[in-house]
């Protein structure tokens, strides 16, 4: 099984480039199953049901979130019947939606995605540590395949829960820095990891953000409003190659890709 994670999908520049790569890479990668990270999309703060919907359209299966889940109010009413859109496990019990969903692959095979979130340097959740293998536990008679999407600042948590899981899970991604870290690997046990997958969308910014709002926050100390940079998009991701009969990785690729690589790639499908 070959699945395609795809980091932090960052305004309209993110979802563009997203519309445009993601048919050329299910096609040319002869990918199973495509997971994204939405919780940026609409506008670099939050997600839509509008955008959610759009996104599934580009072929994405599943969809998974973080601290800005909530920063588009409408979510509330969407996400408790869209089982495709998570928010983190974490958050305490009768917060809507849910943190995991078990899918199918284009040929009929389960594959289990969860999303958690981290606590260092982040709002306080429950423990994702034992919360991640209360979903383990639940999704594992029907699926040996499962990916999870950890969403934190910090970096040695985010290794802590890559070694946590190993053996457990097919791979444990990160997001939320929205900057694409080199650290890919396969553990001892079969679990692929990236610290963190990166952004899919403008990166002539500061991590999505228009760099004179960011840069005047900084360098002033005074509140500025941040809104999403312009310009063309780049997708962060990685692609993972998974055993169906024992859920181990096989292998693991990294992805930075320009709007010129998408360009170059399957053109009869980029932009379908």
């Amino acid at each position: 099984m070959r699945i395609l994670f795809v980091g932090d999908i960052f305004g309209k520049p993110g979802r563009e480039i997203a519309r445009r790569a993601i048919p050329a890479l299910i096609e040319q990668e002869s990918l199973d199953y495509v997971i994204a990270n939405v919780e940026n999309s609409a506008a670099g703060f939050g997600v839509t049901g509008d955008i959610a919907d759009a996104i599934l359209g580009y072929g994405v299966d599943a969809m998974t979130t973080g601290n800005h889940v909530w920063d588009k109010k409408e979510v509330l009413d969407y996400i408790p019947r869209q089982p495709k859109l998570l928010r983190p496990a974490n958050f305490p019990a009768g917060t809507p939606g849910r943190g995991s969903y078990l899918g199918r692959t284009r040929s009929g095979e389960a594959i289990g995605v969860i999303n958690v979130m981290g606590r260092i340097f982040m709002q306080p959740l429950d423990d994702p540590f034992a919360v991640v293998l209360k979903e383990i536990d639940a999704l594992r008679a029907k699926a040996r395949v499962i990916i999870v999407d950890f969403h934190a600042e910090a970096t040695s948590e985010k290794v802590a829960m890559g070694w946590h899981l190993d053996g457990r899970v097919t791979g444990v991604f990160g997001t939320h820095t929205h900057v694409q870290t080199a650290d890919e690997r396969i553990f001892p046990k079969g679990t692929a990891y990236l610290t963190d997958a990166g952004m899919t969308g403008p990166h002539d910014s500061i991590i999505g953000v228009t760099a004179e709002l960011a840069l005047t926050r900084f360098v002033t100390g005074m509140p500025a409003k941040f809104e999403s940079a312009g310009g063309p998009g780049r997708l962060n991701g990685v692609i993972v190659t998974a055993d169906l009969a024992t859920g181990r990785a096989t292998a693991i690729e990294r992805l930075n890709l320009s709007t010129a690589d998408v360009d170059a790639m399957a053109p009869q499908t980029a932009g379908r």
